[in-house]
C-alpha cells in the first residue's frame, strides 16, 4: 500500500498548475487547469505531455480520462493571444510539439476517454479526437473546428483525425465552414460515443468515471484493452497485410499472459474470470 500511495506521489511530480494529474481505482485523471476556456500553450502542452508520460509508465494506471476545468469548457484551443504575439517559427515548433504530444496519447497501450464538460472547440475537439472514445455532458456546449475564421487550418492533427472518423467529404465541409454544433450532431457525426444526462460537472464525472471503471482490474483485461487498441490505432494506418501481421504479435503477446489463461480458465470453468494484468 505504501508503495502505490508513493508511485502516485511520484507522478503528480512532474505536472504542474496548467495540467492537473490524479489516479483512483486504476483511472489516471488529467484535467486541462486554466479557465474559464482551458485554452492550451506550450507551457500547458509541456504539462500535458509529462502527464501523459506519467500515465503510460504508472503500472497501477489502466485507463486515462482527460478532461478540463469548471462547468463551461472543456478547452477553447490554442490560446489566441499567445499566438498572435510569435513568430512563425514558433507557432510551427509549438504546432509540431502539440502534435507529438497528442500521437502520444493516441498511441500509449491504455484506452483513453475524453470527458467532455463543456465547449469542445478548435484545438480542443483536436486533443478530445486523439482519444479513444468521447463522452460528452447533454447540452453543456458546441463543438467544431472554425480555425477557417481565423485564416488558418486545424493544425494539431485536425484535418486528418476529423477525415478518419466522419469521413473526406462531411471533414472538408465542417472545417471550410467552421461550423459549431452540439453534441447531439456530434454523436449523429460519430464524434461522440456517448452523451450523458448530468446537472453538474462533478455528476458527469463521476457517471465518466463509472464508465471507465469497467476497463480496469478485475473487471477487464487491461492489457488486452491496451492491445486492442494499438492494432486498431497503428494498423489503420499500414497495408491490410501489414497490419494483421501487428495483430498476430499482439495477439502472442497476450497469450503468454496470465490473464489470457484466467480468461479462458474462467470461460471452461463457467465463472468470472479475475484479471491481474499481467
Amino acid at each position: 500500500m505504501a508503495e502505490a500511495e508513493a508511485k502516485v506521489h511520484e507522478t503528480t511530480e512532474v505536472t504542474g498548475k496548467l495540467v492537473r494529474y490524479r489516479t483512483q481505482d486504476g483511472i489516471a485523471v488529467l484535467t486541462l487547469n486554466d479557465p474559464p476556456a482551458n485554452t492550451y500553450s506550450y507551457e500547458m502542452m509541456q504539462e500535458l505531455d509529462r502527464a501523459i508520460l506519467a500515465a503510460r509508465m504508472e503500472e497501477g494506471v489502466q485507463v486515462i480520462v482527460i478532461t478540463g476545468q469548471g462547468e463551461k469548457f472543456f478547452c477553447a484551443g490554442a490560446n489566441i493571444q499567445m499566438l498572435s504575439s510569435v513568430t512563425p517559427e514558433y507557432k510551427y515548433y509549438f504546432c509540431l510539439h502539440a502534435n507529438e504530444t497528442l500521437s502520444r496519447l493516441e498511441q500509449t497501450p491504455k484506452l483513453v476517454i475524453a470527458a467532455l464538460n463543456g465547449h469542445t472547440v478548435g484545438g480542443g475537439l483536436e486533443v478530445a479526437m486523439a482519444a479513444d472514445i468521447r463522452i460528452a455532458r447533454s447540452k453543456a456546449g458546441k463543438m467544431g473546428l472554425p480555425e477557417v475564421s481565423l485564416g488558418v487550418l486545424p493544425g494539431t492533427g485536425g484535418t486528418q483525425r476529423l477525415v478518419r472518423i466522419v469521413g473526406k467529404s462531411r471533414a472538408i465541409e465542417l472545417m471550410a465552414t467552421g461550423e459549431l454544433f452540439d453534441f447531439e450532431k456530434g454523436l449523429e457525426l460519430g464524434l461522440l460515443n456517448h452523451i450523458y444526462e448530468a446537472g453538474t460537472g462533478a455528476a458527469f464525472m463521476e457517471q465518466v468515471l463509472a464508465y471507465a471503471q469497467k476497463f480496469t482490474l478485475p473487471n477487464k483485461a487491461a492489457r488486452a484493452v491496451g492491445r486492442i487498441k494499438r492494432s486498431v490505432q497503428t494498423g489503420a494506418e499500414i497495408p491490410f497485410e501489414s497490419a494483421l501481421a501487428l495483430e498476430r504479435e499482439l495477439q502472442q503477446q497476450l497469450f503468454q499472459s496470465e490473464d489470457a489463461r484466467e480468461g479462458l480458465n474462467a470461460y471452461a470453468e463457467k465463472r468470472k474470470p479475475q484479471f491481474k494484468g499481467k
